[in-house]
């Protein structure tokens, strides 16, 4: 008896405590990105300056970062042909070089404070089932934003070369080199390669720099927090789920799809 009142407050307190908590961090975390959040676009970002270099002399990338894209870079880098030959070319205001890795996570963290929005604050929980269903949803949204970050899309050489972006750079280069900007966790970076035929045999070297960017550190922070709270209360909801006869009443439809 005691364990099925503890599951009832459960359910009608710490479920809509923990929701409340969680949608608090979310909102906290979506504000760090410099990114516009309704469907306008509009917003004015004062833009951040990153210089990437990988201490050797052969690439230097000075950027310009504003929200999601990178409106402006001098791109310097070096490959080796029969001899030592050096590039320049930039990415220019009037056609930046979009990261979709950003808006992609602000759209997933987006998704799931809709989800608890859905909620009710007075609704009534009846089953475990019923929370775990609304908690796998916010973390497969949790999952998908952080990993959007941390994971970059693995893209082919002939899918880099062919890519709207490389259409950006001014001057355009040969059609054997690539770059590539791109988020890693809490670094922005940029990647250069080069293809070449080896005896009939195509293949790329690629070179890369960095740079890391704090707001994608404190992003990722509370992306951690925020996965770890949810988990903590899908686990919770796990142990009362081992007993069946746990209810709360007759179970109603379930409304925590966005």
């Amino acid at each position: 008896m005691l364990q099925q009142h503890e599951f009832e407050w459960v359910l009608n307190k710490e479920v809509h405590t923990v929701l409340n908590q969680l949608k608090n961090i979310l909102v906290e975390c979506i504000k760090r990105f410099p990114v516009p959040l309704n469907l306008s676009g509009e917003g004015h970002y004062k833009p951040e300056k990153f210089v990437l270099s990988n201490g050797l002399d052969q690439i230097k990338c000075v950027v310009s970062l504003t929200g999601d894209s990178i409106t402006h870079a001098e791109i310097n880098f070096k490959v080796q042909r029969q001899q030592m030959i050096n590039y320049r070319t930039s990415v220019q205001p009037d056609n930046p070089w979009r990261l979709h890795q950003v808006q992609d996570a602000v759209n997933h963290l987006h998704q799931a404070i809709v989800i608890i929005d859905n909620i009710d604050v007075d609704y009534p929980f009846r089953s475990s089932e019923e929370v775990l269903f609304c908690l796998g949803n916010i973390l497969g949204c949790l999952q998908r934003g952080r990993s959007s970050l941390i994971l970059p899309r693995k893209r082919t050489i002939d899918d880099l070369m062919k890519s709207r972006n490389m259409k950006s750079l001014s001057p355009v280069l040969p059609e054997d080199l690539a770059l590539s900007f791109y988020i890693q966790s809490h670094k922005l970076v940029f990647a250069v390669y080069q293809l070449s035929s080896t005896h009939g045999t195509m293949k790329y070297e690629c070179h890369q720099s960095e740079a890391s960017v704090p707001w994608l550190n404190e992003v990722l922070v509370l992306f951690t927090v925020a996965l770890q709270l949810c988990q903590q209360l899908k686990d919770k909801i796990s142990v009362f789920a081992q007993y069946k006869d746990f209810v709360v009443g007759p179970l109603p439809p379930l409304h925590c799809n966005v």
